[in-house]
């Protein structure tokens, strides 16, 4: 049975550093090293995301799907003013996607230029626009995104504050947009979210965008907190979150499968 992990990140030390990385692991987590957790965990495929400190060198990233083309998609970092014809090399290399983090920065003015031109031709290839980002701030971002016509994936459960978890209005918001049938949720990064937030969010994702919209990720090697989790912990926890073996073959198999392009194997 397919088995995919929708959030993992590749890298090795010495590559070229976006400009205003604020971090960069002194280790490597090369796409060889992340095939054996797969394989050690009964998972088959993987989404490999640009990890932010390498910025839109996507060459890395790039070489791993094109090495194994029947493993991995690719979710990718790009200027917003990218040619459209980068785009198709883009996805002809596996990339589904592109991911905006966020964090320590504005929100993207998805209505003024390059924007709108750039969701157009995400929209036109069918991609999805993966965001990390504060709950706090979907308000704000999801009109525009949805307007625009392309696919919506949070990560790490949408992020509300750990202060407020569910009560988080920008998390309700999110839920919300379940019934848009365009946003997916990654149930993942529990660690980065506050220990008892999965317990509380999963029965409302459930309700909100059914089992169909969320996917699972691992976020090996689980960058800042490699001391205090692992790629079999974060599987485990799957486990509790969902505990039905055919519910999570949804979460496992169609749904990701769905939404990255994933073939049987």
């Amino acid at each position: 049975m397919t088995a995919i992990d929708a959030h993992a990140h590749v890298f090795k030390r010495g590559l070229p550093l976006a400009a205003n990385s604020r971090y960069a692991p002194d280790y490597d987590a090369t796409p060889e090293d992340y095939i054996r957790n797969l394989e050690a965990n009964g998972i088959t495929n993987g989404v490999l995301v640009q990890p932010s400190f390498l910025g839109t060198d996507n060459s890395y990233m790039l070489e791993a799907l094109r090495r194994y083309p029947d493993r991995f998609r690719g979710i990718a970092v790009v200027q917003p003013d990218i040619q459209q014809d980068a785009l198709r090399e883009l996805a002809a290399a596996g990339v589904v996607g592109i991911r905006l983090n966020l964090i320590g920065g504005q929100n993207p003015r998805f209505d003024a230029d390059p924007w709108p031109m750039f969701l157009k031709h995400l929209a036109d290839l069918d991609w999805q626009v993966e965001i990390q980002a504060e709950a706090r701030r979907w308000p704000e971002l999801l009109p525009l995104l949805l307007k625009s016509g392309v696919k919506v994936v949070a990560d790490h459960f949408g992020k509300p504050d750990p202060k407020l978890g569910i009560d988080d209005l920008g998390f309700r918001q999110l839920l919300a947009a379940g019934n848009t049938g365009r946003v997916w949720v990654k149930i993942s990064g529990s660690y980065r979210n506050g220990a008892g937030l999965p317990a509380a969010a999963m029965p409302l994702l459930r309700e909100s965008f059914s089992l169909d919209h969320l996917v699972w990720g691992s976020d090996w090697p689980n960058t800042q907190f490699e001391a205090t989790t692992g790629y079999s912990q974060v599987r485990g926890e799957l486990d509790v979150w969902v505990p039905d073996p055919g519910d999570r073959r949804v979460v496992l198999d169609a749904a990701p499968r769905r939404l990255f392009w994933m073939t049987r194997r």
